[in-house]
């Protein structure tokens, strides 16, 4: 694996645990009244997929080993271009359900 692609997979497990850890022990009700948790959250989420954009351009063949990473990519832009738009039960869902497997995974692609 190239050193640059090894990067993007870096930066995308530390803003996923970020993620988590901004989010830990927290509810909905908590993340929605809280300007800056939603905003903290929503920049991690931009990094995650604006890394997983550079993987892609850089190694679609590994960036294809990521669940979802096209879906990935098209929620970054949402944050980006759509942001008054966000739905922040969107958010948490993707929190709560998918975010753990993204760790996992870009967890695997850095130790092969």
């Amino acid at each position: 694996m190239r050193l640059e692609a090894k990067k993007y997979l870096y930066d995308i497990k530390q803003a996923a645990d970020k993620i988590a850890t901004f989010t830990a022990g927290r509810t909905f009700a908590e993340y929605v009244a809280s300007d800056l948790l939603r905003a903290a959250v929503e920049r991690q989420f931009e990094i995650v997929g604006e890394a997983l954009s550079q993987l892609a351009r850089e190694d679609v063949q590994l960036a294809s080993q990521i669940s979802g990473y096209p879906r990935i990519i098209a929620f970054r832009n949402i944050l980006i271009h759509g942001y008054a738009d966000i739905d922040d039960r969107i958010v948490w869902d993707i929190i709560e359900t998918k975010l753990p497997s993204l760790s996992r995974e870009v967890t695997i692609l850095l130790g092969a």
